[in-house]
């Protein structure tokens, strides 16, 4: 169901060097009395089960680095939306590929903001190719004035909170997991 790890395990230790591809801008803004996109995930009761995969996949150490970034972030109402057994899953370390390809699928290099999205999309005729850190792309779209994703699995997924800034990028809150394919 997943491709090839190691490519992504590649893009992500090079995450801090990687410019970010067309059609989605980087911008490279300092917010060092902010938290980082791990502590501040942390210090949200609604990403436990997000921060608990970004440290079974060995990825904390990345997303506290320089950045920017922008992720994706699953609540864990997300995850349990998941079918039985899944997070348990991923979460073993036999997994950690897979767990590492779903989670760099939700993160993008660069800070893109909501307007920055929307700007996009606008550009785009109605849609805006993003790519991911895992080197797949995710579509972003508006629909009634909110941001949705589609995956490629074809699952529509909406940003429920966007542009919660830190100090090495940018987190837009998702009411459910990408699925890369």
């Amino acid at each position: 169901m997943f491709k090839n790890t190691a490519r992504f395990a590649a893009a992500l230790a090079a995450a801090s060097t990687l410019a970010l591809a067309a059609p989605v801008t980087a911008h490279n803004h300092n917010h060092d009395s902010q938290p980082n996109i791990v502590q501040a995930a942390a210090a949200n009761d609604d990403f436990e089960t997000l921060v608990a995969a970004v440290q079974a996949a060995d990825l904390a150490g990345t997303l506290s680095g320089d950045g920017p970034f922008t992720v994706f972030a699953p609540t864990d109402t997300a995850f349990n939306a998941l079918p039985a057994g899944t997070v348990d899953t991923l979460l073993q370390p036999a997994n950690k590929g897979t767990l590492t390809s779903v989670l760099t699928y939700h993160v993008v290099a660069g800070r893109v903001t909501s307007d920055d999205l929307i700007h996009l999309i606008r550009d785009g005729d109605g849609h805006a190719r993003i790519e991911t850190l895992s080197g797949e792309t995710l579509i972003a779209r508006l629909n009634n004035g909110n941001i949705v994703l589609t995956d490629n699995a074809d699952r529509q997924v909406l940003v429920t909170n966007a542009d919660i800034g830190t100090s090495n990028g940018v987190i837009h809150v998702l009411d459910r997991v990408l699925l890369p394919g």
